[in-house]
């Protein structure tokens, strides 16, 4: 695994050992930034399930300015740790641990907002209710956009307050885009 472009290309990036985190393909990140080409610079990122960190440190890469890696494992959590040092990246992004409803409170109550947050839970969990929390909280800024990656045999959903903008399918993977009205 690898930092795709921008100023981090081609670096290696270490992934979390054994079955437990899933990382996203460089294809299907290659995909992503693509489609946020011309998006992605002086954004502010949240990466709910981080794994290794790769999402988020790729729109670092690209010239995001912050981001909020999160994940509730241990080791993602040190992997991700490892892989900022790595890159010389720990003055633009955040570590947080704990489980994601948990950390959206936490972030929403801290007045936190984001203009992109990427969200690429276990494919058999159904994050419908939590993204519904995120647009209702705040924490999706007006215009900002939510990315949620998952299995192709799951359908998207509509979701209050933000408009289904597309699902793009990569395999066995999709990635449905959502944005924040506003």
């Amino acid at each position: 695994m690898r930092i795709i472009g921008g100023e981090y290309r081609s670096r290696p990036l270490k992934a979390p050992r054994g079955m437990t985190t899933r990382p996203t393909l460089d294809q299907v990140r290659e995909a992503l930034f693509n489609i946020l080409q011309g998006e992605i610079e002086g954004i502010s990122m949240l990466d709910l399930y981080g794994g290794s960190g790769a999402v988020a440190l790729e729109a670092l890469s690209r010239g995001a300015s912050r981001a909020v890696i999160c994940d509730q494992s241990r080791d993602a959590l040190a992997v991700i740790r490892e892989n900022i040092r790595s890159l010389g990246c720990s003055d633009r992004a955040v570590v947080l641990s704990g489980r994601d409803e948990q950390l959206v409170s936490r972030l929403s109550a801290a007045g936190e907002s984001f203009d992109l947050i990427y969200l690429d839970p276990p494919y058999e969990m159904d994050p419908t209710k939590l993204i519904r929390t995120m647009a209702s909280s705040g924490l999706v800024r007006p215009g900002g956009r939510v990315i949620r990656e998952h299995a192709a045999s799951s359908l998207p959903e509509e979701v209050p307050g933000l408009v289904l903008l597309s699902t793009r399918k990569y395999r066995d993977t999709c990635l449905t885009f959502y944005r924040r009205e506003g």
